[in-house]
């Protein structure tokens, strides 16, 4: 099968969005985030500022890639549900999780700002709304209350009573790179390419000069190297421990995308060099697939196969096989699509697993779930191959 192939990868993201497209709205506001693997929602009052708008994104971006524009309805229902809902308009704060559209969780996180900004620079783009006031609200609040500018990169997390967290992390930073440069897709305002920019060197090149080149995940308050954080929780959500292959693909697809605008030899350098020794170290010979994570020797120390650690990796070959031409970007472009299509899409109800075993057993029935999964890696990065092409 022609992975590379633009029929092909616009039928695949039109078989994803139909798995949510019939069960996703809920009437009541915002989404259903909770999916079993035949569709069947589980957990419907449960809400995460994390799935609340990268499904905004999911809608707001196929409306066009796919030409639906009944998505734009869709994207604007949800991105209602972020401005009156998970945003508390006493305390100027967006709500972590949300029970039956009340509160549960305030604390407040970079992470999940940066995916605030990106749903209103994606709906800026799409043409779903005409005001760019709220997405340089959200840039201020997070001038404010994140930026640091004597390291040049973003803090991670407000407690609930409002001090400011000892924890770094790049992950937070990484994501708000890839908002930054939706931001000036959307405005063409320079301030927030040359701030992408920013953070991308510091995390790929400073940062990961205190770690033989390779984007460590956890840092001090001073942003020196974190060894300990989370060493006995490899499979933690958001934070686990060790190098993570996914990120450094992440990582090397933002850097390709800031080449477009941008270019510069380093950028393309990085790009290569973070792929292909996440693709050496984490490429599983036996069972296929990349696993999730491995230690500063190389050594794995978690060898589950994640969903969006395979996709964000064929964006980033897709996108370093354009870049450079070399065919061993391609190659390794075809065995990642080559495995997860025969391990993590589901080919009987749509859309793809969440994780499996190292030897593709299934850990549950569950496909999505809030905060953990609803196809924006894999969508965004077919859409970015798409745009490639």
């Amino acid at each position: 099968m022609n992975f590379h192939d633009k029929s092909f990868l616009r039928d695949h993201c039109r078989s994803i969005m139909a798995f949510y497209d019939k069960r996703i709205v809920d009437k009541s506001g915002g989404y259903f985030q909770n999916f079993l693997d035949d569709g069947q929602v589980f957990a419907p009052n449960v809400r995460h500022l994390v799935s609340s708008t990268r499904i905004v994104v999911n809608y707001a971006v196929a409306s066009d890639m796919l030409a639906r524009p009944d998505y734009k309805a869709i994207a604007k229902h949800g991105l209602d549900y972020i401005e009156q809902v998970h945003w508390q308009s006493d305390s100027e704060c967006y709500a972590w999780t949300l029970d039956n559209h009340l509160p549960i969780d305030m604390t407040q996180q970079a992470y999940g700002y940066a995916f605030v900004l990106l749903a209103y620079a994606n709906c800026i783009k799409h043409r779903i709304i005409d005001t760019k006031e709220q997405l340089y609200r959200v840039f201020e609040l997070l001038e404010v209350r994140f930026w640091q500018k004597e390291h040049g990169l973003y803090a991670d997390e407000i407690t609930v009573d409002g001090a400011l967290s000892n924890y770094r992390g790049q992950n937070a930073n990484m994501h708000l790179c890839e908002a930054l440069i939706a931001a000036y897709e959307a405005t063409e305002d320079n301030v927030f390419l040359e701030r992408a920019l920013l953070v991308a060197e510091n995390i790929t090149q400073r940062q990961a000069n205190l770690s033989d080149g390779l984007v460590w995940e956890h840092y001090t308050q001073d942003f020196e190297i974190d060894w300990q954080y989370n060493k006995d929780d490899p499979k933690n959500l958001y934070r686990p421990w060790g190098f993570q292959p996914g990120h450094q693909t992440e990582w090397s697809k933002l850097l390709l995308i800031l080449n477009r605008y941008q270019p510069k030899q380093w950028l393309v350098d990085k790009a290569a060099q973070l792929f292909e020794y996440a693709y050496q170290t984490a490429w599983d010979q036996q069972c296929g697939g990349l696993v999730y994570g491995f230690d500063v020797d190389g050594v794995w120390c978690d060898d589950d196969k994640y969903f969006w650690v395979q996709a964000e990796s064929f964006a980033a070959a897709a996108l370093l096989y354009q870049q450079t031409g070399q065919a061993k970007f391609l190659d390794s472009y075809q065995a990642l699509w080559q495995y997860s299509w025969q391990h993590l899409i589901d080919h009987k109800h749509g859309a793809w697993f969440r994780v499996v075993t190292r030897d593709n057993r299934a850990y549950s029935n569950e496909k999505s779930s809030a905060g953990a999964k609803c196809d924006y890696h894999t969508l965004g990065a077919c859409f970015e191959v798409l745009r490639a092409l």
